[in-house]
């Protein structure tokens, strides 16, 4: 897929004031400055990000509300059960809260719905047998429930207090709730804190337990260490795609540096099979330990997930450890069939002047991966895309867009034709009726070509900055490596170089010969450039612009600049 670069303008005179107050290079500078970063406490904070910055969690909507009742509960010795979802975020801030509120005095138990059996977030089924399994009086909704009004409203007229601790979209009217701690129900002077995600707000709602029980001077809160637990907040943030900003930056680095040192038996039998033996970062846990995480839930129920993280020996964690890395080889093989027969059908129809919004389903596609199959889709064509599967009667959808077309607020213009709905601007699920799933791609698109100019429908790559290959030393990636960890909301650096010519024929690698390895220089400095799936793309010739990451290959015990390719162009 061909892009259109988009380089960032360049602040010479603001980055150099940057650079000369926080001694950095006006390269780095320039990188801040793209991401939206240029007032110097902010730049500190985000160039050294630490807990003690979180912000006060009684700031977040509810938060008060949510923490008196779960000391009444826990007064009342009522039983908590929380009610989880079955995605990494749902599953770490399930197991985070029930590693907090068992040991500081509550009587607590667990349900994760089963995802094809009971459906998704705080459904009618799924409360129905949890509440038979542990009948209680105080439900805690984690990573869902923010638009389960009906549901609730049932849960309450049977004697059910709801708390809801999520970060989706709220319904309109809003579930009435004990408290709906969710950082889009925003009151008042409340920071957003929009970029959370469940697992975060789980950290923060065990911080503002933990405040509160220290003022009541309760046995075992004050010696209580939230430290340990942010292993879990690290996968659930990561995974979950949330921008890597704000108090996320906080959480992910501190996170990954306890993922790192972790001894939760758990994580230690994930990185066994998953045989992780460098430092985990965010690549090793969207990568590797997230997709075997979410492996069951995907499949069936995430309970094996969770019991995984819950483990207390290695002799519990390693058998499911291993079951969970099985059912991600089965994961795998059903998402690529999938995949394999979605996008042959579309490339046979799919026609680019007209269809601006992806909308494919069949009867018998696994529902647990139809999630993955569209953010496969959209790779290969570069729409908005929903992807549905089940089996009869009620079929259900994962949604992946694009910039410019906000996909839930898209999918409430169709609320007609649809059985239910909710999620992000980006990522959604639905629920449909197999008749109506023509309808559905018909209404989308139309709602499409009035929001989207055909600018949008050919991906941007945004470059930081044009650089002489001669600036890509081993000191420059040293001093970049203060932007990390990288995801949403703050990308890998990626640069440009002009007027590259090949210091050597190119080279093909692996085993189909899928990867090209170049040697490219523009006069004063000589790099080793690898395309990673390019080997059946076009590839530069002449004189060429090239687009990369630059990073630090490590092979055989030496070390070298390596650019990782995005993209040529001819030079101009």
């Amino acid at each position: 897929m061909k892009f259109c670069w988009s380089l960032a303008p360049t602040q010479p005179l603001l980055a150099g004031r940057l650079a000369s107050s926080l001694k950095i290079s006006p390269l780095l500078a320039q990188c801040l400055l793209n991401r939206g970063l240029s007032e110097l406490p902010v730049l500190e904070n985000f160039l050294q990000p630490r807990l003690k910055n979180l912000a006060d969690p009684f700031l977040l909507p509810d938060m008060d509300k949510a923490v008196d009742r779960l000391f009444r509960a826990r007064g009342q010795n009522e039983t908590v059960v929380i009610f989880g979802d079955y995605d990494v975020d749902g599953v770490t801030a399930t197991a985070l809260l029930v590693e907090v509120l068992g040991p500081l005095g509550w009587r607590v138990e667990f349900y994760l719905p089963n995802r094809m059996e009971e459906g998704y977030g705080l459904s009618a089924d799924g409360v129905e047998n949890c509440l038979k399994k542990f009948p209680t009086t105080l439900l805690l909704a984690v990573d869902c429930g923010s638009t389960a009004a009906e549901t609730i409203a049932g849960v309450r007229a049977r004697g059910v207090d709801v708390i809801v601790l999520d970060h989706h979209q709220i319904s309109n009217p809003p579930p009435i709730v004990a408290a709906l701690v969710n950082p889009q129900n925003r009151q008042g002077d409340h920071p957003a804190f929009t970029e959370l995600c469940s697992a975060g707000l789980a950290f923060k709602l065990a911080h503002a337990i933990l405040k509160r029980g220290r003022e009541k001077n309760l046995p075992g809160m004050t010696e209580f260490d939230l430290k340990p637990l942010l292993d879990l907040v690290a996968l659930g943030t990561i995974a979950d795609l949330v921008p890597l900003s704000g108090e996320n930056r906080i959480l992910a680095c501190a996170g990954l540096k306890q993922l790192n040192q972790t001894r939760r038996p758990g994580i230690v039998a994930l990185k066994n099979v998953a045989q992780i033996t460098e430092t985990i970062g965010v690549y090793e846990v969207g990568f590797q330990l997230a997709p075997r995480l979410n492996a069951s839930g995907r499949l069936e129920t995430a309970e094996e997930s969770l019991q995984l993280l819950l483990a207390d020996n290695l002799e519990k964690a390693l058998p499911l450890a291993h079951s969970l890395d099985s059912r991600n080889r089965e994961r795998q093989k059903i998402e690529k069939s999938i995949v394999k027969e979605a996008v042959a059908t579309l490339r046979m129809k799919f026609d680019p002047a007209n269809h601006y919004v992806i909308v494919e389903g069949q009867l018998l596609w696994h529902i647990g991966v139809v999630g993955i199959v569209a953010s496969r889709v959209l790779q290969e064509f570069y729409r908005p895309t929903i992807i549905i599967g089940g089996e009869n009667g009620e079929m259900r959808g994962s949604c992946r867009s694009i910039a410019g077309f906000d996909m839930a607020a898209a999918l409430r213009e169709c609320d007609d034709l649809l059985l239910h709905h909710g999620g992000h601007a980006m990522a959604a699920g639905l629920s449909i009726l197999p008749d109506k799933i023509d309808l559905l791609r018909e209404k989308l698109n139309g709602l499409a070509r009035r929001t989207l100019k055909p600018d949008h429908l050919k991906p941007s790559l945004l470059l930081d900055a044009e650089v002489g290959l001669d600036e890509v030393t081993f000191e420059t990636l040293h001093e970049l490596e203060k932007l990390k960890p990288h995801g949403q909301g703050n990308p890998a650096t990626q640069f440009c170089a002009r007027n590259l010519s090949h210091a050597k024929p190119v080279q093909r690698m692996g085993a189909e010969k899928q990867h090209v390895k170049m040697r490219v220089t523009d006069g004063a400095a000589t790099h080793e450039a690898v395309w990673w799936n390019g080997g059946d793309k076009s590839l530069p010739v002449g004189k060429f612009d090239l687009a990369f990451v630059p990073q630090i290959n490590t092979f055989n015990g030496s070390r070298s600049v390596q650019l990782k390719v995005l993209d040529w162009q001819p030079a101009t």
